[in-house]
């Protein structure tokens, strides 16, 4: 049942399939709204390696103001980890079954603004650039957050750097188990981690492409599908916590 799925999909109960589902989605969103956000602003959002690099590189030549957009992009990927953290904490605390699907549904109404005023805000150059960079940053953040607690640390959407990484490290492991033969099973969770990881980075390529397609012939419209996938994602959990609360 398609209810069923989505209920695992994002609900309290985790398993190891629901959280690969759910990270690969993820991760296509990611990449759109990564590649949109390029287009609209010229700057990615969900890479902090590179946003304080160019941060130190704008303060060592004497350029302030860029240095204190960059430190703010930052600040900003720092304080939706932050505010995932604390909407699932919360919601655990109160029994919810939408623990991880809250952060969704406020990424899903983020995406929403972001569509809605970003024509708008495109008048007013200095302030758009600063508050698109700002809201896509913090999206990035939440949206890492989640998935990052669900999966122990297993799964990143944003952190193509670590998902790169992580396909070296076992593809070496391959070639040097070819040797010298592994246990059956080190081997099987080895090739399991390296489709998982291919999967993602794939995904999240994936997603950059529909997303500038989509920023480049439909606009700022192109975040809405992004945001209904989130609600179809977040809803089902959401919608129980409501029943359970009225009985």
């Amino acid at each position: 049942m398609p209810i069923d799925y989505l209920r695992r999909l994002s609900g309290h109960e985790r398993t190891p399939e629901s959280n690969r589902h759910l990270g690969l989605s993820l991760a296509f969103i990611a990449g759109a709204a990564n590649a949109g956000g390029f287009l609209a602003v010229g700057q990615y959002t969900s890479h902090m390696t590179g946003m304080v690099s160019a941060t130190a590189d704008h303060l060592a030549l004497g350029n302030f103001p860029l240095a204190l957009a960059g430190l703010l992009s930052v600040l900003g990927f720092l304080l939706g980890a932050m505010v995932s953290a604390l909407l699932i904490n919360w919601a655990r605390d109160q029994q919810l079954r939408s623990q991880f699907a809250l952060p969704l549904l406020l990424e899903a109404l983020l995406l929403v603004v972001f569509g809605a005023l970003g024509p708008e805000l495109g008048r007013h150059p200095s302030a758009y650039v600063s508050l698109t960079v700002l809201l896509l940053c913090f999206m990035m953040g939440l949206q890492n957050a989640i998935i990052t607690k669900i999966s122990n640390a297993e799964i990143r959407t944003t952190h193509v750097s670590g998902l790169v990484t992580d396909i070296g490290i076992a593809l070496g492991r391959l070639i040097y188990w070819r040797g010298h033969p592994p246990l059956e099973e080190s081997s099987r969770h080895n090739l399991q981690r390296l489709r998982l990881h291919v999967s993602l980075v794939l995904m999240f390529f994936g997603g950059g492409i529909a997303g500038a397609l989509g920023f480049k012939h439909i606009g700022y419209q192109t975040v809405l599908p992004l945001a209904l996938v989130l609600l179809v994602l977040s809803l089902v959990p959401v919608l129980d916590d409501l029943r359970h609360r009225r009985r």
